[in-house]
């Protein structure tokens, strides 16, 4: 089987999982939940077979699926759910705003520079452009939670988030092109 295709059968297959038994099970969280606890652990170790190694933002995110998951069963409160895009958002954002007092380069340069080379000032304008975006979609998040149906908010998490995402990325292509390093 072709590795990017595992990859993203990995990446999504969990979402695929937790759709199927929200909406085949009269929309109700807590029975979709935990399939999607247990296939994000089956992703997880399908990526640590094949890699040997799991990446960081995948193991944190099965980590605080599972964490929050099961706080959302345990309680039988939906609010554990709704504010773990909110918590890994803040978490990712401060995370870089600490590495600028910590550490001596970037993070996003420790965590991407093998596969992204750019001058350091590329690294710095991007790295402040994530700590935007992360806290902006943890404030987007908490709006749409508190304002709208589980129902909005379990499409919106991701027909809403992910394209957004995406799009940001996409934005950063400039910036990336202007401060590309040359490999000649």
């Amino acid at each position: 089987m072709n590795k990017s295709l595992i990859k993203f059968v990995t990446d999504f297959g969990p979402l695929l999982v937790f759709f199927s038994f929200y909406y085949n099970n009269d929309k109700d969280l807590k029975v979709a939940i935990p399939p999607f606890i247990v296939a994000t652990l089956i992703a997880l170790v399908i990526v640590w077979f094949l890699e040997k190694k799991i990446p960081m933002i995948p193991l944190v995110g099965g980590i605080l699926i599972t964490f929050f998951g099961a706080l959302t069963i345990y309680f039988d409160n939906p609010i554990f759910i709704y504010i773990k895009p909110t918590v890994v958002n803040i978490l990712f954002g401060t995370i870089l705003i600490l590495g600028k007092f910590f550490s001596s380069e970037p993070l996003l340069k420790k965590f991407l520079g093998k596969s992204l080379l750019i001058k350091d000032e590329g690294w710095y304008i991007l790295t402040n452009r994530w700590i935007y975006f992360f806290f902006f979609l943890a404030v987007l998040n908490e709006i749409v939670w508190r304002t709208q149906s589980e129902e909005f908010w379990v499409n919106f998490k991701v027909w809403g988030l992910l394209p957004i995402s995406f799009i940001f990325t996409a934005f950063q292509i400039g910036l990336i092109n202007k401060y590309k390093i040359d490999e000649n």
